[in-house]
């Protein structure tokens, strides 16, 4: 753990024996003061820790897979392998999956998803960087918000405007007298509440993550002090603290995983109306 995340929480000083409760980490830990900022016309962009890490991610994914497909060769070996893999896994697991042989063009739109999620929530456990991307809440509703720029355009452009919402609103197989009820509630479930929780289920698994694991961090240094119990409960929590980032680092692949399969049953939908 960062001595900035002791700091912020209570100070390296505030341990179980000093007098002060425990600081426990709060919100401020995922605010960060402006790096260096920079004015255009009357905006002013403020660049942080979050940004700058956003940035190294997108060079480090671009650096390695020009990389690996520099001089691609028709038996992979090293990162072209690597690389190969990467998309297999996008092309056939969720691509054609969700969408058949017509998945195959939107291949590189889910694989620059899927990667740039996975790496921006993995940062969160590397030393010095320490904070998942995705658990500031504009990240993920940015993400979301590409997505929704892409199927709803996608479905008026391959359905037609009043078939797309038609099927969207009103599915066959329904009573005609439960349409009344319904159809609103189709429209709130696809056009509000689908970009909102695409966006909420990516950044409160980060940001719930990553304050546990804190927390315990913040615990192993507070508990720390010479009597049984404070060893006793500092070795717990570095053990719980251990446990957490293992589990981390499931959730994190899972979470860019389920982003990147809905965002491709989302253009199914688009496609293919359902019947």
């Amino acid at each position: 753990m960062s001595a900035e995340l002791v700091l912020a929480s209570g100070g390296i000083d505030c341990h179980l024996m000093s007098g002060c409760g425990f600081p426990a980490p709060g919100a401020e830990i995922f605010q960060f003061d402006a790096v260096f900022s920079f004015t255009v016309g009357s905006l002013e962009f403020n660049i942080t820790k979050v940004t700058i890490l956003l940035f190294i991610v997108v060079v480090v994914l671009l650096s390695f897979f020009l990389y690996a497909f520099r001089k691609p060769q028709l038996v992979p070996r090293g990162a072209q392998n690597v690389g190969e893999l990467g998309y297999l896994f996008i092309r056939d697991g969720i691509a054609r999956e969700a969408m058949g042989k017509e998945g195959d063009k939107f291949v590189p739109f889910l694989f620059s998803f899927f990667f740039l999620i996975w790496m921006s929530n993995f940062v969160g456990i590397v030393p010095f960087a320490q904070i998942p991307i995705t658990s500031i809440f504009a990240i993920p509703v940015a993400f979301a918000l590409i997505v929704y720029l892409t199927w709803v355009p996608l479905g008026i452009y391959r359905q037609g405007f009043g078939p797309f919402f038609k099927n969207m609103l009103f599915p066959p197989g329904v009573p005609k007298a439960m349409y009344g009820l319904l159809a609103p509630i189709e429209f709130i479930s696809n056009i509000i509440v689908r970009p909102f929780t695409h966006s909420v289920r990516l950044f409160a698994n980060m940001f719930a993550g990553h304050l546990l694991i804190a927390s315990f961090s913040v615990a192993t240094f507070y508990l720390i002090s010479a009597s049984l119990i404070g060893i006793m409960g500092s070795v717990a929590s570095f053990a719980v603290t251990i446990a957490l980032t293992g589990f981390e680092i499931l959730i994190q692949a899972l979470q860019a995983y389920i982003f990147t399969l809905l965002t491709a049953v989302y253009i199914s939908g688009a496609l293919h109306a359902e019947h």
